[in-house]
């Protein structure tokens, strides 16, 4: 059965049309005023909404207002006790479904309601589409090791509920993949997923980023801006690098947790948000506390699910599944066919440590894809000896012999810049085959359309 979430201030205009939707068979949950309808019609708690509105520019454009055109939620039919042309026109351009003037004829409402279910069902898809994705976002969480299952089980676990998330884990070991992991499986799967970095964040302006600013309340603050949590309400805010944040700000972001409001930078206005928080680390947050860095109390509000992820020392048997995926996302990122990826050179790679865990795994082959120039993978083509990821000489195993500079390494001069090293390439290229484009495409194992396209890049060939 259709579910109705409706919004009516006057007794008598909820009694009337509870009466009209009982006769058409509709069931219905009340509410007398906007502010209380407002999370049910976000998160999709019934079908359909109905709002009374007695006055044209009141409740109705001021709860559409409050909801985000970009994204999908249930389909809101105004019923105006003063309907004018101006207020219909306004309402359906500010996303009303559907608008009858009051007092509304049975059948009317019948269609309009009809009307609406179809509006709902296309909701049901999009957000199935939304699952989709969120599936297809969790299964980036490459690896069949043991650590992998377990994190995975513990996503499935958490996801649904609104529990708040701490995410600890070495720099490269996929945190913020974890935290979309967490927020593409929950019930705000089709809400916004904001990300902030707090190690990123100039001092002066990580406060307005995170809550927003009225016009004129800094030098520079031409215009009222609405911050990290304003845009996240109804999804998930994912705060990285938590343990960066100052210890003032950390109290600000305790008090908006427990009370879900806060005050834009210069203002006085309360704003009321719904938002899950996901925060990561890559330090010791106990030992942080410990040390009076970070604030006992968030931590502990903070801790409710600890999340750890695994660098990929500890799971070298994911090693072959992780390049093979970052190899196929690199080819068609670069536009090139996959090189052939030898048992031998994985075997070699799996005994490398990885200091810099999957991040570095994935610069590594994208970088060994544009300087294999299609020929086999070879170890050389991903790790430069005594300085790869800025580390000491890879510890590969036994008998393996990096091959000398000329031979595929690349040179301690060179950068490891991916953008500047394809360019490097596509210059050597050109350089060896005279600057006749189709003989230097063949040498980069590249089309001659895509070589032109890299030719963008400021090259001197």
């Amino acid at each position: 059965m259709t579910q109705l979430l409706c919004v009516a201030e006057d007794p008598a205009d909820a009694a009337n049309l509870e009466d009209l939707l009982d006769r058409l068979g509709y069931a219905a949950r009340f509410f007398a005023d906007a502010e209380s309808a407002l999370g049910p019609i976000r998160h999709g708690a019934g079908d359909i909404a109905l709002v009374v509105c007695r006055r044209p520019s009141h409740l109705g454009l001021a709860l559409l207002s409050r909801l985000d055109p970009t994204i999908p939620h249930i389909p809101i039919v105004l019923l105006s006790g003063d309907a004018t042309v101006e207020h219909a026109v306004l309402s359906m351009r500010s996303g009303a479904a559907d608008y009858l003037p009051m007092p509304v004829r049975a059948d009317a409402l019948a269609l309009a309601l009809e009307h609406a279910r179809t509006d709902a069902a296309l909701r049901d898809d999009r957000r199935a589409i939304a699952r989709e994705q969120g599936a297809a976002a969790e299964g980036r969480l490459v690896g069949a090791s043991r650590q992998m299952q377990e994190l995975r089980r513990l996503i499935a676990m958490v996801a649904p509920t609104n529990a708040s998330v701490l995410i600890e884990g070495e720099s490269g070991t996929g945190k913020e993949l974890v935290a979309r992991s967490v927020h593409a499986q929950s019930q705000r799967a089709d809400a916004p997923f904001v990300t902030i970095n707090c190690a990123a964040m100039p001092e002066g302006l990580i406060e307005s980023t995170l809550f927003g600013h009225e016009k004129g309340a800094f030098t520079g603050a031409t215009q009222r801006q609405v911050g990290a949590f304003e845009r996240a309400d109804g999804g998930t805010l994912f705060l990285d690098e938590i343990s960066e944040m100052r210890l003032d700000l950390q109290a600000k972001l305790l008090r908006v947790i427990q009370e879900s409001d806060f005050e834009r930078v210069g203002g006085r206005q309360t704003v009321r948000v719904d938002v899950r928080l996901v925060a990561s680390t890559n330090r010791n947050l106990h030992a942080e506390v410990n040390a009076g860095r970070f604030r006992a109390d968030l931590y502990y509000r903070l801790h409710v699910v600890p999340v750890r992820t695994p660098p990929l020392r500890e799971r070298p048997e994911d090693v072959p599944d992780l390049l093979v995926h970052a190899l196929q996302v690199a080819a068609r990122s670069l536009g090139i066919p996959a090189p052939p990826l030898p048992e031998d050179t994985v075997e070699e790679l799996m005994a490398y440590e990885w200091p810099g865990n999957v991040r570095e795994l994935v610069n590594a082959t994208h970088r060994a894809v544009i300087l294999s120039g299609g020929e086999p993978l070879a170890v050389s083509h991903f790790l430069v000896p005594g300085i790869h990821g800025g580390h000491a000489q890879p510890r590969l195993s036994a008998g393996a012999t990096p091959a000398p500079v000329g031979q595929g390494v690349i040179a301690a001069d060179l950068p490891t810049n991916l953008a500047e090293l394809e360019a490097i390439a596509i210059q050597r290229a050109l350089e060896q085959t005279g600057g006749v484009r189709a003989k230097a495409a063949k040498l980069l194992g590249i089309s001659e359309r895509t070589l032109r396209n890299r030719l963008n890049l400021p090259l001197t060939a």
